[in-house]
């Protein structure tokens, strides 16, 4: 079975693969410890979907899953609110577009990753 179903399987109870998952390893204010795990088949097929530009959506995912690991969550509306505008705020820092505002994405014709991935 591919990796990230696996683990979205064993951890989550969720048989299909899934964008990213976050395992943290322990709480600190320091420092973020812990596992980001990206599936890039998932992504690449997202990404050719919403239009939008391949490193973005990656970019965006890892800053998802950062946030995981610092403890944040969007399970309750009001959580995933104020998960969603730090994703918007730090993706901004990086010169990224607001994920969430799919128009604001130019739309890709033919682009390089709509396929070559393995699945996961």
């Amino acid at each position: 079975m591919p990796e990230a179903r696996n683990l979205n399987r064993r951890y989550l109870g969720l048989d299909r693969a899934t964008n990213v998952l976050a395992f943290p390893y322990a709480s600190s204010r320091r420092a973020v410890q812990g596992d980001i795990v990206l599936c890039a088949p998932v992504i690449a097929r997202e990404a050719l979907a919403q239009g939008k530009t391949l490193d973005a959506h990656f970019a965006h995912l890892i800053v998802h899953g950062v946030l995981h690991l610092q403890g944040h969550d969007h399970a309750r509306r009001r959580d995933a609110a104020r998960m969603e505008a730090l994703e918007k705020k730090l993706l901004a820092k990086l010169g990224y577009p607001d994920p969430y505002a799919i128009s604001s994405w130019p739309k890709i014709p033919n682009p390089p990753y709509s396929s070559g991935f393995p699945r996961c």
